[in-house]
């Protein structure tokens, strides 16, 4: 993990390339005390308008919930599960337009004809301004640069080692249950012969060998995402191989076959990857994705082994040694992942908080405290987070989300979470479109209020903090510093490896960062950084130009406008000096798009 303490907002002068700035230092927010009946009929009318304006009583629209879905709207990226009732062309196209950044693939429902559909039709879409529309546009290109249209990224969600019961005896359909009744022992067998006779409710087959090493007397055992509870009371634990596991059930209920089990606490020796996995991952980088989201991390060595696992797939492949491998996003979703969290988090390019399976191994009243926690760190340590699971659940079914669902998107926000995703409510919902429409505009409303009233939203307490200080680190910061100092309107970012705007995304800037990155795949691997709007352009563009030519192109995707403070932050290659880290803080001019 990237240690050490720096502010972005301590008071220093800075000069990079020849452009000199002085940071000022951040104000204090006030502190938060209770508001009496009296004390709040007493706000001043000078207030009285923010209070309006927060619910959008201060104008002729709906108020925030009606931003529109425009390309430079929010920070916060939204990662868009795609299924069965998202993955037709139409569809995709819509989801696209509505705010979908990455595209998530779940390898444990998906098939290879699935897959294939679902990336041919992503490679289809347009970004929402591409060249059809005569204008460039993150998730598309520059005129110059041709036919990459949308630069949408695409995440293969593993399966992982997970642990299952076995199927029923007598399921010959595939959709049988067998009560089980509180008060009744069962016995947890992990022998292949019992998975050949058939579970029941008093001998179930688990399909976890080392069963009887991980599960003291004491311990609970969840079926079916803790559907069913079962307490170990005797464990056959001096065997070598497939010990048994007595237990009582705790509550009355319905189990069906190859259920999901779950030890919460218990410390098991599963691999990073099942034999599906490394098929999945391997078939995936034909695909060319982005991203691995990695289930059920548990350390990371696990991490490791994925990293050596790609790497020799690139080989296979036939991969040149400078193709980007995809970028390993460790899920966070038991008791040892927590536990090994900080040394997860050193070696992982990202992390999510996967909260569904996590609610099931920890306390689910902690699950939030755990998530508030791993988003500090991954600011703190300047990678990437997304919050999962449940985000706008009844929108699977319903065309508004409950309150509560609304309330836990704004906090995510008001946390740091670099991106939110949607499960099933895209996957098989009713409502796939108006669903990720919802994310999108809630995510503008908290970034707004977030931005005008600072004093109600706690301070991110985990920024970026490094103690390296080389070009790059330095430059990124000085640009967001420089940006808050001028109230610019964006920070354009030149890059050839994707690195710099990172190093920005770290600092949180509170304005997009165009990013003009030289092929889509750099692009892509962008679109999970907060605030980072990729655009592959300016190749064939002198260096002299590049700034001007970022800068109107800027204007044309609607980003900023004439007489709109600008930064422009880029490492140039010197023939004397090497590379050159240079700042500039521009105004837009008038008659910018006029010129050639």
């Amino acid at each position: 993990m990237i240690r050490g303490a720096i502010s972005i907002a301590s008071r220093r002068s800075a000069a990079i390339g020849g452009n000199t700035f002085f940071a000022a230092a951040s104000t204090a927010t006030a502190g938060r005390r209770p508001i009496s009946a009296t004390a709040f009929s007493a706000i001043s009318a000078r207030t009285r308008p923010t209070l309006q304006s927060s619910v959008g009583l201060d104008s002729d629209d709906e108020g925030d919930a009606m931003v529109p879905n425009n390309c430079h709207g929010s920070l916060t990226k939204i990662v868009a599960t795609i299924g069965p009732t998202s993955e037709q062309l139409p569809v995709l196209q819509e989801l696209v337009h509505a705010g979908m950044t990455v595209m998530r693939l779940n390898f444990s429902h998906a098939t290879v004809e699935e897959v294939e559909l679902r990336t041919t039709n992503l490679k289809a879409c347009k970004g929402r301004h591409a060249p059809a529309n005569e204008l460039p546009c993150y998730g598309g290109s520059t005129p110059e640069d041709g036919p990459d249209n949308n630069v949408r990224a695409t995440l293969l969600d593993t399966r992982g080692p997970e642990i299952r019961t076995g199927k029923l005896a007598n399921d010959h359909s595939g959709h049988e249950t067998v009560t089980f009744e509180a008060g009744a022992t069962v016995t947890l067998h992990t022998d292949e012969v019992w998975a050949d006779k058939g579970s029941t409710n008093e001998d179930l087959y688990v399909n976890y060998a080392n069963l009887h090493k991980s599960v003291v007397p004491g311990m609970k055992v969840l079926l079916d995402d803790g559907a069913i509870i079962l307490t170990a009371t005797a464990v056959e634990s001096d065997k070598d191989y497939h010990g048994t596991v007595t237990c009582t059930v705790d509550n009355t209920g319905e189990l069906r076959s190859r259920a999901g089990v779950n030890l919460p606490g218990a410390e098991t020796d599963l691999p990073a990857m099942s034999e599906k996995d490394k098929l999945d991952i391997k078939y995936g980088m034909t695909k060319d994705v982005d991203f691995v989201a990695a289930s059920f991390i548990q350390n990371a060595d696990g991490v490791r082994d994925i990293r050596k696992y790609m790497q020799g797939c690139a080989r296979e492949l036939g991969w040149h040694a400078s193709q980007p491998l995809p970028l390993i996003i460790s899920k966070i979703e038991s008791t040892t992942g927590v536990k090994n969290f900080d040394e997860i988090l050193e070696e992982s390019d990202g992390i999510m908080v996967a909260r569904g399976d996590l609610g099931v191994e920890i306390p689910i009243q902690t699950v939030t405290n755990a998530q508030k926690e791993m988003v500090a760190a991954c600011n703190a340590a300047g990678k990437p987070v997304i919050v999962a699971t449940q985000m706008l659940e009844s929108m699977a079914k319903n065309p508004r989300p409950t309150r509560a669902e609304v309330a836990d998107v704004t906090n995510a926000v008001y946390d740091g979470a670099d991106a939110v995703m949607l499960s099933g409510e895209t996957a098989k919902g009713r409502y796939p479109v108006d669903t990720v429409k919802m994310m999108s505009n809630i995510i503008k409303s908290a970034e707004k209020f977030e931005n005008r009233r600072d004093d109600l939203v706690i301070p991110h307490i985990g920024k970026w903090k490094t103690t390296d200080n080389h070009a790059e680190i330095t430059l990124a910061k000085s640009a967001v510093t420089a940006a808050q100092e001028r109230s610019a309107k964006a920070i354009l970012v030149l890059t050839s490896r994707g690195t710099l705007p990172r190093f920005v995304s770290a600092y949180r800037p509170t304005v997009p960062i165009i990013s003009f990155c030289p092929n889509g795949k750099v692009a892509k691997q962008l679109m999970l950084n907060r605030g980072v709007h990729p655009v592959v352009g300016l190749n064939g563009v002198s260096m002299p130009k590049r700034p001007i030519r970022a800068i109107r192109h800027a204007v044309e995707m609607g980003f900023i406008e004439e007489g709109d403070d600008v930064v422009v932050a880029t490492m140039e290659a010197d023939e004397d000096m090497g590379t050159i880290a240079t700042l500039k803080v521009a105004t837009v001019p008038e008659g910018i798009l006029s010129q050639s």
